[in-house]
């Protein structure tokens, strides 16, 4: 069956051009609709298999590939591997398997996957509407994602709320008592192998972590699972109230907001509902702007791959609290976007490379300036 191809797109020469591949008609058409609302991205094709997709992909390449798992005749997970080595594109895997297995989710990962999103429902307006945001940025990152030399395009910002969503804005000049230390890391596209490769590296004594990776709800439990596996220190998706401690690393989980609080001299997180707030729940910029408040100097803010701006303004209020910072530098990112913007705010006192941030973490602690 050859892949049905979308007039629309070549009204539009400029946009993203997305390839759907799904056996489920329903799905190629959800996500059709969901992709077709952006001014800047055009569904080019859907095709019900990989032999469809093949095909296409022979004669015109798209930007994009959204694949599933499930389907006949060839699997995705094969599918991808074949692409990755023999004509890479940038690929999201939508599929329920990576929901299910962490086994699942890292293989897709490992064979060179952008990103991976839950399959869209269409039974809440709401539900609809989040998801057609985050698969909308989804695609954008993927367009920019690193994969070989070439060119990145300039992706307009939408509106988007700020971090004053869930908590109100640092106080100036307050004074912070001294406790354990902590560290807040926000990573996006391309933070999945960033995190494994930084949690891997370090020692079982090093300080506590709090982690913001944007990936949807049910994908961050067996995330969390896989990486502990594999770490030395303890990995586990965050629950509300637990306590921040040393050699163990908390996930916030998908669809939820994670905040750092201090009791005393001791921390321990909240987990909260609440709005998209930078375009993401959970938001690295909720994750700094609490660290900030409740840690100030005795932080550590580092920004890693990602596409858009989530996490800067945390960043830089974490710097003016008194906190190191760090960013992740261009040439080790999938994505330069949110260590970019970070950056360019002023946020960042330091820029290292993807293989030093380990050491970041390690590293003793210094004054840094609040300027």
């Amino acid at each position: 069956m050859m892949p049905k191809t979308d007039p629309k797109a070549d009204a539009r020469p400029d946009a993203i051009r997305v390839l759907i591949v799904d056996d489920s008609a329903s799905v190629r058409q959800t996500l059709t609709a969901i992709l077709d609302d952006a001014p800047d991205i055009a569904v080019v094709a859907t095709a019900s298999d990989p032999f469809a997709a093949a095909r296409r992909i022979q004669t015109d390449v798209p930007d994009v590939i959204i694949l599933d798992l499930e389907m006949p005749r060839m699997d995705g997970l094969t599918f991808l591997r074949k692409i990755m080595a023999q004509r890479p594109v940038p690929v999201i895997v939508c599929s329920t398997l990576t929901e299910r297995g962490s086994q699942t989710l890292f293989d897709v990962l490992e064979a060179g996957a952008v990103d991976v999103l839950p399959k869209p429902r269409v039974d809440t307006r709401q539900f609809l509407l989040e998801s057609s945001t985050r698969v909308c940025e989804a695609v954008r990152a993927a367009a920019g994602a690193k994969l070989k030399p070439g060119r990145q395009r300039a992706r307009t910002v939408e509106a988007k709320l700020t971090a004053d969503a869930m908590m109100p804005p640092p106080v100036a000049h307050r004074r912070m008592v001294e406790t354990d230390r902590v560290i807040c890391i926000g990573a996006s596209t391309g933070g999945t192998e960033a995190l494994r490769e930084v949690l891997e590296a370090l020692p079982v004594d090093c300080p506590g972590i709090v982690v913001v990776q944007h990936m949807p709800e049910g994908f961050t439990a067996a995330f969390a699972r896989r990486l502990d596996s594999l770490c030395a220190i303890e990995v586990k998706e965050a629950a509300d109230g637990d306590v921040v401690m040393r050699g163990r690393a908390l996930i916030a989980p998908g669809n939820h907001h994670l905040l750092l609080q201090r009791t005393g001299t001791r921390y321990h997180v909240a987990v909260k509902d609440g709005p998209l707030v930078s375009r993401h729940r959970p938001s690295v910029d909720v994750l700094f702007r609490s660290a900030a408040q409740a840690a100030g100097p005795n932080a550590r803010g580092i920004i890693m791959t990602g596409m858009g701006d989530d996490g800067a303004a945390g960043l830089l209020e974490m710097r003016r609290a008194g906190a190191p910072t760090v960013a992740q530098d261009e040439d080790s990112c999938v994505v330069f976007g949110m260590p970019k913007a970070a950056v360019e705010r002023g946020a960042a006192v330091r820029i290292v490379a993807l293989a030093d941030i380990h050491a970041e973490i390690t590293r003793p602690w210094a004054a840094t300036s609040t300027a």
